[in-house]
């Protein structure tokens, strides 16, 4: 047990001292451009599920009759 806490309590001073943070304007900054890409992302993925909907469909209904 000696070794887990060693082990996390070496871990927070290497975050405290050796790394380097980004500054606040540069997080929000990012987080905007992350939101923005995700949302264009999730609707080209709806676009391109939804064209193989309605070719599927369509097939199906060619195939049926």
């Amino acid at each position: 047990m000696a070794k887990v806490t060693n082990y996390i309590s070496e871990a927070f001073t290497e975050l405290k001292t050796n790394v380097t943070w980004p500054e606040w304007s540069e997080v929000q900054r990012l987080t905007i451009i992350v939101a923005v890409f995700s949302i264009l992302f999730a609707l080209a993925t709806f676009a391109v599920d939804r064209g193989f909907e309605v070719v599927v469909a369509r097939i199906y209904d060619f195939l049926k009759n």
